[in-house]
């Protein structure tokens, strides 16, 4: 099983878009997925069809300990893809975990054997290094930045990187950057380019970013809106095709692995 967090502080870079729709891809290329929503806005959840406002358990509820996975797992409608959704109730969870023996693993702990089954788990992060985030990170062993190609991309990663070598040293040693995911491309803009030359000559981040580039795209941008991932939505467009290319991408990472 992959545990995967896709984690970038500046909000609006498409990591709650990619882990929705990754997530669809790699279901629909034989895997079982369990996708995660930490982020208090609860995009991801209705990204996926739930309905937020009418929901039983959430995420909250686990890290409060009111429920067990079993009870907090929803269907998506597609065959193999499974969430533990959000709702509004997740932004108090920074406040009421200040005070909590082991607050960094509360997630960890309450999920217990919960992900046996997977073979992937993505966890969308809310865009913040704060408590809810340092749990994702003490949960999951990969690490993917989704970067917008755009003028401030490399804004704030400075800072990402240093949170993640201090979890890394003191909370997870087994956490990893595998994958620096390029969102929002278009071709007719020469900056676009430039930042990606720029990530790639990067040093720590470089050589992780996947060859696959996720364009801009009009189908891309309605599907959260009817509750659906691309690849149901609308299957011939271009942003179905590129995630269905960077899940590929991601299964081959599995074999340069062995």
């Amino acid at each position: 099983m992959r545990s995967i967090a896709l984690l970038n502080q500046k909000g609006g870079v498409g990591k709650t878009t990619t882990t929705a729709n990754l997530g669809a891809c790699l279901a629909m290329l034989g895997k079982r997925v369990l996708v995660i929503d930490m982020d208090p806005q609860a995009n991801l959840s209705v990204h996926l069809g739930v309905d937020i406002h009418n929901l039983k358990h959430s995420v909250y509820n686990l890290i409060k300990g009111e429920c067990s996975p079993e009870t907090v797992l929803l269907n998506t409608g597609i065959h193999g893809l499974d969430i533990i959704p959000a709702n509004i109730e997740l932004a108090g969870a920074e406040i009421e975990l200040v005070g909590v023996v082991g607050r960094e693993t509360v997630l960890k702990e309450y999920l217990g054997d919960g992900l046996n089954g997977y073979d992937y788990v993505l966890v969308d992060c809310p865009p913040s290094l704060g408590l809810l985030t340092l749990n994702v990170l003490t949960l999951v062993h990969e690490l993917f930045i989704p970067l917008q190609t755009e003028f401030f991309a490399l804004q704030g990663v400075s800072k990402l990187l240093d949170t993640y070598e201090v979890v890394r040293k003191r909370l997870n040693h087994d956490l990893e950057i595998t994958g620096i995911i390029f969102c929002m491309y278009t071709s007719r803009t020469r900056l676009c380019n430039e930042v990606i030359g720029k990530v790639k000559e990067y040093p720590p981040l470089g050589d992780k970013a996947f060859s696959t580039i996720i364009r801009k795209n009009v189908k891309l941008s309605e599907s959260p809106s009817h509750g659906k991932p691309i690849i149901s939505y609308a299957p011939d467009s271009y942003g179905s095709e590129d995630y269905m290319a960077l899940a590929k991408e991601v299964l081959q990472q599995e074999n340069n692995r062995k």
